[in-house]
């Protein structure tokens, strides 16, 4: 597979982020042909703008969660975007906590709206300054963010319709299933003619 950039063009456009960046970025890594840059999360706002119309990065393709619930700020808010003059892609990283917002960038790409929707739906984090904060996913009463880790499977809540009262009735889930976070491959016991991958050994283990 061949990069649209090589690894030194990142390496340079890191360097120049970081170093030329008034602060705005506080570290950098290149990866698996990608750059990444991580911002501060008071500053997010001029960091996004400052992509946007000083490197050329006029497309925002998208903002998501991510939830390492071990750290203290246990949120990652990533955003990728896409330069297509220039042919690059950055992704742009910020880490909160459950109690702390994060500046919206919806008066910069105001397609962000919905992703600040949606990362604020399935992982509970704040966007201060967003003009409709509000559930997209899922329904308005719902309890609970369902892409945090400690999120059970099953959920908080079941839905049925009740004959005897003719309209749907919501329920606490009785029993309630938790995930079990092992990070090994799904594939198990799976007969391969080529090196084992990890999550292998359980079905060795039968």
């Amino acid at each position: 597979m061949t990069w649209p950039v090589t690894t030194p063009e990142l390496e340079q456009l890191g360097q120049h982020l970081v170093a030329d960046g008034a602060g705005l970025f506080t570290r950098y890594e290149v990866a698996f042909g990608d750059l990444s840059v991580t911002a501060q999360l008071p500053r997010i706002v001029d960091a996004i703008r400052t992509l946007r119309d000083a490197e050329q990065f006029e497309v925002l393709i998208d903002l998501c969660g991510v939830d390492y619930p071990e750290r203290e700020r246990r949120f990652d808010v990533v955003y990728h975007l896409l330069s297509m003059s220039r042919n690059l892609r950055i992704r742009v990283k910020v880490e909160t906590d459950e109690d702390t917002a994060v500046p919206s960038i919806v008066s910069v790409f105001p397609t962000a709206d919905w992703y600040e929707r949606e990362a604020f739906d399935m992982y509970g984090v704040f966007f201060d300054g967003h003009p409709d904060l509000r559930r997209i996913l899922t329904d308005y009463g719902f309890h609970g963010h369902p892409l945090r880790k400690d999120f059970p499977m099953t959920g908080y809540v079941e839905v049925r319709y009740d004959d005897e009262l003719k309209r749907v009735v919501y329920e606490p889930v009785k029993s309630v299933e938790w995930r079990n976070w092992d990070f090994l491959s799904p594939w198990e016991g799976v007969e391969r003619g080529f090196a084992p991958l990890p999550g292998d050994e359980k079905g060795e283990a039968k």
